[in-house]
């Protein structure tokens, strides 16, 4: 098996994960070989088109940041920031591991967002995520929690596979929060997944969530 081949494994084995557990076990099992096999071999754009859209919203206020799903660190590795002004955030111990190794975050912060998100609260500037949000993952359900864990008036870039997106009524969820004014300045940009073309995800897009926690509430 080619390695370009055992990473469309790799993702299409993460689509179908049913529960929290799920997820850590399998990411903690191929933590190490993560980067390599899936991200280069595939050509994962994706960290790099939401490190790209903070950079475009974000101002000095927008400081730290929670990386959300942060896996092996390829999000911190696009923004390219000062580690101390970022914390990794994933449910893997295996995968954060690898991005301790990396001297890439802050801290890092094992963590279920189904579950008690107490430990992450920290009065973030801003929360992106690149990811986490897909099938087999997580749906919509932890969009309005965590807007606990940030500062009024943080940026939220917030990556979701289309198609997922789509399937799991996301919108209806994110419209929700927007009419509530829990969340404003709402834009939705289709970013790519991938870079390389020859395997059956090259096309796939993803809805980059880019929005605000309310200023006042």
């Amino acid at each position: 098996m080619t390695a370009k081949s055992k990473g469309q494994t790799l993702l299409e084995n993460a689509y179908k994960l049913a529960t929290p557990q799920d997820n850590k076990v399998y990411y903690d099992e191929f933590a190490e070989t993560y980067d390599a096999e899936f991200a280069h071999a595939l050509g994962w754009e994706y960290p790099n088109a939401i490190a790209m859209l903070y950079r475009e919203h974000a101002d000095t206020d927008h400081l730290p940041i929670a990386d959300i799903g942060c896996g092996t660190g390829l999000v911190a590795e696009a923004l390219a920031i000062s580690s101390d002004q970022i914390d990794g955030i994933d449910i893997s111990e295996e995968m954060l591991a690898i991005s301790r190794k990396k001297a890439l975050y802050r801290k890092t912060i094992q963590a279920d967002l189904m579950a008690d998100l107490g430990p992450i609260k920290n009065a973030y500037g801003a929360v992106v995520s690149a990811g986490t949000f897909t099938s087999g993952h997580l749906g919509p359900a932890p969009l309005e929690s965590l807007l606990d864990i940030a500062r009024p008036d943080a940026l939220f870039i917030i990556g979701v596979n289309k198609a997922f997106y789509l399937e799991a009524d996301f919108d209806l969820v994110i419209r929700e929060l927007e009419a509530r004014g829990a969340i404003t300045d709402l834009t939705l940009v289709e970013v790519p997944m991938y870079n390389k073309a020859g395997h059956d995800h090259s096309s796939d897009q993803a809805y980059a969530l880019c929005y605000r926690k309310q200023l006042f509430g």
